[in-house]
């Protein structure tokens, strides 16, 4: 992994100019989440807004080393004018060519970086048919690459930008240029920046959450039990046999260490796709491809989804859950303190990189096969018979908050406490 040495400082991050703040995201960006090595090659999608970021991140990356860095920009405008102007029988076709060539980056050795930012409600006015249908075939264009990540071959990682529309959606009270200026401060907090030494936080944190990991893994817990006071959660999640748990940054199957989200706050690993009963109720909207879902409440049986509402966005988790056979089961579960930053900021992010590490979570869909012991060089087949579930589809949702319990259950039915009221015992 590179190393940067940062400068001393002699003001505050609150004295720093924004451009300042800024390049500070970039450097963390670079060195701490995608961890990109000299000679290595740097994949970069990231909304238009975002170029002022992307212009310090290519910097910063060739400074490191970087071979090439080549960026991809997407557009609100032109997403939304595919669902307001194309023939309907289009929606089904995903530029697969794209996908094969990010994918034969990868496999060259190319690290990813994703930067998010477009507005989570751009397509909510859109027919839920249309999203679904374009969601499903890039799903399937872009597996290939998708399980290059999910099996973390490669170091990768996903920051922020704050742009209009997102602000608009966080601070909907606040004049726009209030409102951006919110979000960003609220996303320089969040990403751990306003240290005198980022870098090395990071760095810290990174070490906080793998001793937090290191515990978990020593217990062997069978499954993980869910439960809140007031009844709306009562969850027991079985977990995959041979499972791991990781957080705090992961070395990728190319050697080079890297920290796949910032911020980051969570535990997390792999359930069993089949052992899996109760009912759950999220704790926190969800915003899943431009479309709003609030209010979601499922049920489960034996790993599967048996039903699933939703006081907003039924027809969103609806075609969701439909995806394919493994939509409607889990395949991360993650636990996140009550008492973390993003949490206590009191801030709806509807933004799943923030809002995921302000609660405890479970995902739908696919599993990370870094998650169990040797996942990594196992076939599908052999990760399924551990319990690794197998999806397009990989969608997080918060079912965290300052009610909810957790305890870790041994194989003999005894349980140990983990989380009283949102937070670590």
């Amino acid at each position: 992994m590179s190393t940067f040495v940062t400068p001393e400082i002699t003001t505050t991050f609150s004295d720093l100019t924004f451009d300042q703040k800024l390049d500070r995201l970039a450097k963390v960006a670079v060195h701490i989440g995608a961890g990109l090595a000299p000679g290595q090659e740097l994949v970069l999608t990231a909304p238009t807004e975002a170029l002022p970021l992307v212009r310090l991140i290519t910097a910063h990356a060739y400074k490191a080393g970087a071979k090439l860095v080549t960026p991809f920009f997407t557009d609100d405008a032109l997403t939304l004018a595919r669902y307001q102007n194309a023939p309907d029988d289009t929606f089904d076709y995903a530029a697969a060519w794209f996908h094969d060539a990010i994918a034969a980056a990868y496999k060259s050795g190319a690290a990813r970086m994703g930067i998010t930012g477009a507005n989570p409600a751009l397509l909510a006015q859109q027919d839920p048919t249309k999203v679904s249908r374009a969601n499903i075939a890039a799903s399937k264009a872009s597996k290939p690459a998708m399980e290059l990540i999910t099996r973390h071959e490669i170091n990768w990682t996903i920051v922020s930008c704050a742009t209009p529309a997102w602000a608009a959606l966080v601070f909907p009270s606040d004049e726009p240029e209030v409102a951006l200026n919110k979000l960003w401060d609220a996303i320089f907090t969040a990403s751990r920046l306003t240290s005198a030494d980022p870098v090395e936080e990071w760095r810290q944190h990174g070490a906080n959450l793998k001793s937090r990991v290191d515990q978990l893994n020593h217990k062997r817990f069978h499954s993980l039990h869910f439960f809140t006071p007031d009844g709306a959660t009562d969850l027991t999640v079985g977990l995959a046999d041979n499972h791991l748990w990781a957080g705090g940054g992961t070395t990728a199957g190319n050697g080079l260490y890297c920290q796949p989200n910032i911020p980051t706050e969570e535990c997390f690993t792999t359930p069993h796709k089949d052992r899996v009963n109760g009912h759950v109720s999220a704790s926190k909207p969800l915003s899943h491809q431009g479309t709003l879902i609030e209010d979601i409440r499922c049920t489960f049986k034996d790993g599967k989804i048996v039903e699933a509402t939703a006081t907003q966005g039924q027809d969103a988790i609806n075609k969701l859950i439909s995806t394919d056979d493994g939509a409607r089961r889990l395949g991360e579960v993650a636990l996140v303190p009550h008492n973390s930053p993003i949490a206590q900021s009191g801030i709806l992010f509807w933004n799943t990189l923030f809002d995921e590490n302000a609660a405890s979570h479970i995902a739908l869909g696919q599993a990370y096969s870094t998650c169990l012991i040797g996942g990594e060089k196992m076939s599908n087949e052999e990760l399924s018979t551990l319990g690794a579930n197998e999806s397009l589809i990989h969608v997080d949702w918060m079912i965290g908050g300052p009610t909810m319990n957790v305890d870790g259950l041994h194989a003999d039915g005894t349980a140990e406490p983990l989380i009283r009221n949102g937070d670590w015992v």
